[in-house]
C-alpha cells in the first residue's frame, strides 16, 4: 500500500462520463509531482483534464472516450515515463510483478484499462489506477475514478487480468496496463508533437511508411538530395504536427513589469535550445532547401498570429472551457512590451491579446524569449529613435519558424528511417548529421523527447490504420 497515500491525496472524480482515461492520468501525474509547466489556477501548477489534449482533442474524448495507446501517448506528452503492455502480449505473472512493484513504491504507479462487464459492473471499457495489492489473497485495489458509480474496491488479480485481456471494440486491440513514473530528465519546454490537427495522420503515415519506400526507390548522391526528397513531399504543413510551446497567463493588474525566476529560467532555456538548433547542419540543410526551391513559410507564420492562437487556447483553458470553438480572438488591441527579470533587463518580450471566451472578455499575456545579442542567430529590422538603434519588439522576439520545426523533426526521426538508403556512404553521413549523441545537452533532451513522443504517436497511428482496415473488411 506504499503508493496508496500518494494516489489518494490527489484522487478525484472524472469530470465527464468518458473522461476516465484523462482523470486517471491527472491523479497519477499529480501523485508523482510531475510539473505541468504551466499554472492551473492562481500560482498553482497542477494537472487538470483540460491540459491533456496533445494527443486527442478534448471534444473527441468527451464524445468517444480515449484509447489505450492515446492514454500512454498523453502520459508521455505530459512529461512522465511510460511502460505500456497489451494483455495479449504479456502474461498474468508479469502483470502481477508490476502490480506488486507499483504497490510497494511511492514513485511508480500502475494504470489499468479493463472491461467492466467481466467484473460484473455496469459499463464497458474503463481506466483507473491501482492503489494497493494484497499478496496473500492475490487481490488488487482499484481506485475507481468514476466515484459516482463505485467506491475503491478489491478485485481478485486473476479476474482483473481477465478484464484486461479483453478486446476494445473501438480499436480491435487488447486492453492492458501501464506503469507510469516521473522522468529523471526534465520535460521539454520548447517543442512538442500535436495530434489536434487531423492532418497529423497523413504526416504520420508519410513519415512511417512512405519515406522508407521513397529512400529505397531513388538513387541519391548527396545528403542534400535525401533531405530535399523527404521534406519536399510532406503531405501537410509541418506546423500541423510539430509545435513550439508558448507560455501564456491571464493579465493581472495591468502590464507585466517583471518575470519571476521560474519564468526566466524557462525563457533562457528556450533561447538556448533555439540557438543550439540554429547551429546544426540539419538546420543549414533545411535552410538551403527552402531557399533553392523557393519554399515559402505559411502565411500564418507571423509571431503575432502564433501568439494570438496561443492566447486563445490559453484563455479557453483558464476559463475551463473544453470547446475551442467557444473562443473568439481579436487581432486588435495586441500590445507588446519588453520586461525585466530580477538582475537582468530585457529577458522577455510580452505580447498581450484580447480574447472573448463564452462571452467573457479576457486579456492574455504571452511570454517570448528576447533575441540574443549574438549575431549568429539573425537580426530584425533596426529603427532609429533618439539616436539609438532599436529593434522592433516583434523582431526582437526570439521564436521558432518553419525551418526550425523542420530541422528538429529531421533530428527526431528514428535512425531506422535512413536504413533504406542504398548508398552506404550517404547513409553514414546523414546518420552523423542527425546523431543525437553529437548534439548539445539541452537540444539533445528536446530531440529525445520528440523521438519518444513520435514512438507513442506512431503506435496510435498504426492502430488507427488497422482499425480502419478492419472496418472496411467488415463492410465488404
Amino acid at each position: 500500500m506504499n503508493g496508496f497515500f500518494k494516489l489518494v491525496s490527489t484522487f478525484q472524480t472524472q469530470a465527464e462520463p468518458a473522461y476516465c482515461g484523462l482523470t486517471t492520468l491527472v491523479v497519477v501525474l499529480n501523485a508523482l509531482s510531475v510539473d505541468p509547466g504551466r499554472r492551473w489556477k492562481g500560482p498553482w501548477r497542477w494537472f487538470d483534464e483540460s491540459m491533456l489534449d496533445c494527443c486527442e482533442p478534448l471534444e473527441n474524448v468527451k464524445k468517444n472516450g480515449i484509447t489505450f495507446s492515446k492514454v500512454s501517448c498523453l502520459a508521455q506528452c505530459a512529461g512522465a515515463s511510460v511502460q505500456a503492455f497489451r494483455a495479449n502480449e504479456s502474461s498474468l505473472d508479469l502483470f502481477r510483478s508490476f502490480v506488486e512493484t507499483c504497490a510497494s513504491s511511492e514513485d511508480h504507479h500502475l494504470v489499468v484499462s479493463y472491461d467492466r462487464q467481466i467484473l460484473k459492473q455496469t459499463g464497458t471499457g474503463h481506466f483507473s489506477p491501482v492503489g494497493g495489492y494484497h499478496r496473500h489473497k492475490d487481490m488488487a485495489l482499484i481506485l475507481d475514478v468514476a466515484r459516482f458509480k463505485y467506491p475503491p474496491h478489491w478485485v481478485p488479480l486473476s479476474l482483473l487480468w481477465e478484464a484486461l485481456n479483453s478486446v476494445d471494440e473501438a480499436t480491435g486491440k487488447s486492453r492492458g496496463f501501464m506503469m507510469i513514473t516521473k522522468r529523471a530528465k526534465p520535460t521539454c519546454f520548447l517543442f512538442t508533437l500535436s495530434c489536434k490537427d487531423q492532418r497529423w495522420r497523413a504526416m504520420c503515415k508519410y513519415l512511417l511508411e512512405e519515406v522508407s519506400y521513397l529512400l529505397k526507390s531513388r538513387g541519391f548522391t548527396t545528403v542534400e538530395e535525401v533531405v530535399y526528397a523527404v521534406f519536399g513531399s510532406l503531405p501537410a504543413d509541418v506546423a500541423s504536427f510539430v509545435k513550439w510551446i508558448v507560455e501564456v497567463k491571464p493579465a493581472v493588474n495591468g502590464p507585466i513589469e517583471k518575470v519571476d525566476r521560474d519564468e526566466t529560467e524557462r525563457l533562457r532555456y528556450k533561447s538556448k535550445v533555439l540557438q543550439q538548433l540554429r547551429q546544426t547542419r540539419a538546420l543549414a540543410l533545411i535552410t538551403k532547401w527552402m531557399e533553392q526551391n523557393s519554399v515559402n513559410s505559411p502565411e500564418d507564420e507571423s509571431l503575432q498570429t502564433a501568439i494570438l492562437q496561443a492566447c486563445c487556447q490559453g484563455a479557453a483553458a483558464f476559463r475551463g472551457s473544453n470547446c475551442y470553438s467557444n473562443v473568439k480572438c481579436f487581432k486588435k488591441d495586441v500590445k507588446e512590451s519588453n520586461v525585466t527579470s530580477n538582475g537582468a533587463r530585457g529577458e522577455a518580450v510580452v505580447m498581450s491579446s484580447r480574447v472573448l471566451v463564452d462571452g467573457c472578455e479576457q486579456v492574455i499575456d504571452a511570454l517570448v524569449p528576447k533575441r540574443p545579442s549574438s549575431g549568429n542567430v539573425g537580426g530584425g529590422s533596426v529603427l532609429q529613435q533618439d539616436g539609438i538603434d532599436q529593434v522592433t519588439l516583434e523582431e526582437n522576439a526570439f521564436h521558432p519558424t518553419t525551418r526550425d520545426l523542420l530541422a528538429v523533426l529531421l533530428l527526431a526521426l528514428p535512425p531506422s528511417t535512413w536504413e533504406q538508403i542504398p548508398d552506404l556512404s550517404i547513409h553514414a553521413e546523414i546518420s552523423r548529421i542527425v546523431s543525437r549523441k553529437e548534439l548539445p545537452h539541452e537540444l539533445q533532451l528536446e530531440v529525445e523527447h520528440l523521438f519518444e513522443q513520435a514512438f507513442f504517436v506512431s503506435r496510435s497511428c498504426t492502430e488507427e490504420a488497422l482499425t480502419e482496415e478492419a472496418l472496411i473488411e467488415t463492410k465488404n
